[in-house]
C-alpha cells in the first residue's frame, strides 16, 4: 500500500480539480446559457488534467524513486493512478450531475433537439444521461491516463548518461 501512496494522493488531488473545473463551467453558463460552446470549451480541462498527471509522475519520481525512474515504473505508477481515478470517476460524475449541475442533462437535451443532433426527446435522453457519462468518464479516464503517461514519461523518465 506504501508504494502507491503517492497515486492515491493525486488522484484525489484530480477528482478535486476535475469537480473544481465543473462549478467553473456551470458559473461561466456553460451548463446553460452558453451550452452551445459546452462542447468545444470543455475540452479545454484536458490542459489542467495532463499537467496534473505530469506533476504526479515527478512527483512520484522524486519521492519514491530518489528522482531515478525508468520508463516502465512511471508507465506502471500512471496506469495505477489512471486506474484510481476511473474508479473514482462515477461518483465525481454523480457529485457533478446531481449536486453541481443538476439542471446540465435536461438543458443539454432539450437544446440539442431544438438544433437537430437527435430527432426526438428520447433519443437524447439516451446519451445524456448520468450512467452514460459515468461509463465515458471511467473510459476516459483510462484512455486519456494511459496515453498522457506513455508521452509524459519519455520526458520524466531518468535519462541514461
Amino acid at each position: 500500500m506504501e508504494s502507491i501512496k503517492i497515486e492515491f494522493k493525486w488522484a484525489i488531488i484530480f477528482s478535486i480539480m476535475g469537480l473544481l473545473w465543473m462549478v467553473l463551467e456551470k458559473l461561466s453558463g456553460l451548463h446553460s446559457t452558453y451550452i452551445d460552446y459546452h462542447l468545444y470549451l470543455t475540452n479545454l480541462f484536458a490542459i489542467p488534467a495532463i499537467w496534473v498527471m505530469v506533476l504526479a509522475l515527478k512527483n512520484k519520481k522524486r519521492s519514491f524513486y530518489s528522482g531515478q525512474m525508468t520508463y516502465q515504473q512511471g508507465l506502471i505508477s500512471g496506469i495505477i493512478l489512471s486506474v484510481i481515478i476511473a474508479l473514482i470517476s462515477p461518483l465525481t460524475q454523480w457529485i457533478t450531475s446531481y449536486v453541481i449541475t443538476p439542471e446540465y442533462f435536461p438543458n443539454v437535451i432539450k437544446r440539442s433537439v431544438e438544433l437537430g443532433y437527435y430527432a426526438t426527446t428520447e433519443e437524447a435522453q439516451a446519451n445524456f444521461n448520468f450512467k452514460n457519462y459515468a461509463i465515458q468518464g471511467a473510459i476516459g479516464a483510462l484512455v486519456m491516463g494511459f496515453l498522457t503517461t506513455a508521452i509524459a514519461m519519455i520526458f520524466i523518465r531518468t535519462k541514461k548518461s
